[in-house]
């Protein structure tokens, strides 16, 4: 009988790929076997274009879940402020609890700045968008980024001489660097190299088969690399979770790079990751030029 089935393999040059093979009896005048014919494609862009289809679901859901969770949680929390903060003004001074009162408003700020991250990844905060240049953004916050950076990391700027003008919330790209930038830092402990660069693309039909994602159209792009420890694949495949860190316990919250992610789906863009162990990290994010006449600010709330 004929099989049907999906395997991996390799090219001649070793190149791993996925095929769908197809092998099929050819059978003479007695209906006896004589020959077996097999067809082999090469399917692997479709199972790579599946793959990041599932990934996005699955980023989708749990943004839903972690929008719902952080919604009541806050609701919890704005009460434990509030009466925490009556109790601790009613108090006298030299109040023994007092003390104890305090660090439950501390803690309860904490868990509040948690929730915000998590409303931000699932896309429910308020956006407040500005027409600017993505040029001027990333110079002027190179400044900042040197009182973050310690001196053993060299930071280099690259920025197109095209206009970039992007619809934004400057604020949420300031810490979509931010993040990248406090990472990057983490990954090069004896010192290293972070680049930020920026320049125009224009996203065709080629690129979007080739690369298996985005919307055709003209594009400002963002990468930020350094030359880090790198990530092996199964890491990169869940750096965008929440709470997902390779970090030792107590150093990260796992929600850096989530908040990244949410960002930049909030603004209609595409982010991806490339990354070797040893050889660095690279993301790349791609953010919609503004059309023409577009108007100067407005304020987007999913």
């Amino acid at each position: 009988k004929t099989w049907q089935g999906e395997l991996s393999s390799r090219k001649k040059d070793g190149e791993p790929i996925w095929i769908n093979l197809t092998v099929a009896p050819i059978k003479n005048s007695q209906n006896r076997t004589t020959n077996l014919m097999a067809v082999i494609e090469d399917i692997s862009t479709r199972r790579k274009l599946e793959d990041q289809l599932r990934h996005s679901q699955k980023l989708e859901g749990i943004g839903q879940i972690a929008g719902g969770v952080a919604h009541d949680f806050n609701n919890i929390l704005t009460a434990i402020i509030g009466y925490s903060s009556l109790a601790y003004q009613s108090m006298r001074e030299d109040d023994p609890l007092r003390t104890h009162i305090n660090n439950i408003l501390e803690y309860s700020e904490k868990a509040s700045t948690i929730t915000k991250s998590l409303l931000t990844f699932s896309r429910k905060q308020a956006t407040r968008l500005i027409l600017l240049n993505l040029n001027d953004l990333v110079s002027n916050f190179q400044k900042f980024l040197l009182r973050v950076v310690p001196e053993h990391i060299e930071i280099r700027t690259t920025c197109t001489d095209q206009m970039l003008s992007v619809m934004v919330d400057q604020v949420q790209i300031e810490q979509i660097l931010m993040n990248l930038a406090t990472n990057a830092r983490d990954a090069m402990p004896n010192g290293g190299r972070f680049d930020i660069a920026t320049r125009l693309m224009d996203l065709n039909e080629e690129f979007i088969k080739t690369h298996g994602y985005g919307t055709t159209g003209r594009y400002a792009e963002l990468s930020v690399t350094d030359t880090g420890c790198g990530m092996d694949q199964k890491i990169q495949e869940k750096i965008f979770e929440p709470f997902f860190t390779t970090k030792e316990q107590g150093k990260g919250t796992g929600l850096g790079l989530s908040i990244v992610y949410g960002i930049v789906k909030t603004h209609n863009g595409f982010i991806t990751v490339y990354s070797e162990l040893d050889k660095g990290t690279q993301f790349r994010i791609l953010l919609p030029l503004a059309r023409t006449g577009e108007v100067q600010e407005e304020e987007l709330t999913e």
